[in-house]
């Protein structure tokens, strides 16, 4: 038998990255999918998640070197976007109210509070998400693979993997801050959150990164 070194990761049907070396054998190519194993690593970081209260949650965040994922705050009642809307015209996507632009602050607040190390914050290109961050933080970088997806699945798969690599990449010193959207954030860890609530995970060289829980910032 012999061992190709090409692999590639792929996103399974389980919702889960999941690397799939390729091997020969009498010139028929055999996928081997390590399924055992990377259900252990999405047990592992369920268990982690479940396991890990608020107040450690904010320990690490003061410890630097995380990544939040962040729900863009509360919007306007719907659900999606209205048909036709236009990234450059907020009026015509599902924006914040007001009540949401009152949540982004006091999310910024609790990270002064708990006096967080903020470093990068990237935004998807929706305004609920970068008026969050702005509000929020202050600051924020556009970022397309943050974008919402819920539109067109068929960006999910590239998309959720580029934010994995840039997570399971990320050795800052600070807190990588990610604005983004429900889909994108269950796509990567599996969870739900509401609106203004976000996902703390950390890079682990074994398995890209770990989900280490749901965070609240009120």
């Amino acid at each position: 038998m012999t061992k190709e070194k090409k692999s590639d990761w792929m996103w399974s049907e389980s919702g889960v990255f999941a690397l799939y070396p390729n091997w020969k054998k009498s010139g028929l190519t055999v996928r081997w999918f390590l399924a055992g194993f990377f259900l252990l690593w999405t047990l592992m970081g369920q268990a982690i998640a479940e396991s890990a209260p608020q107040s450690e949650l904010w320990n690490m965040l003061q410890q630097g070197g995380n990544v939040v994922l962040i729900r863009h705050a509360q919007t306007i009642p719907g659900y999606g976007d209205p048909p036709g809307f236009r990234l450059n015209d907020c009026k015509s996507q599902r924006y914040l109210s007001e009540n949401g632009r009152e949540q982004s602050q006091r999310i910024g607040e609790r990270f002064r509070k708990e006096n967080i190390p903020i470093g990068p914050v990237l935004s998807s290109e929706w305004c609920r998400c970068y008026e969050t961050a702005q509000l929020a933080f202050g600051t924020y970088e556009l970022w397309p693979p943050l974008n919402s997806f819920f539109e067109n699945y068929s960006t999910r798969d590239q998309q959720t993997k580029t934010v994995a690599e840039r997570i399971a990449s990320f050795t800052g010193k600070q807190n990588l801050i990610l604005v983004t959207h429900q889909v994108n954030i269950t796509a990567l860890t599996g969870k739900t959150v509401s609106q203004g609530e976000g996902v703390v995970v950390r890079r682990d060289f074994d398995r890209g990164f770990l989900v280490l829980g749901k965070i609240r910032f009120e």
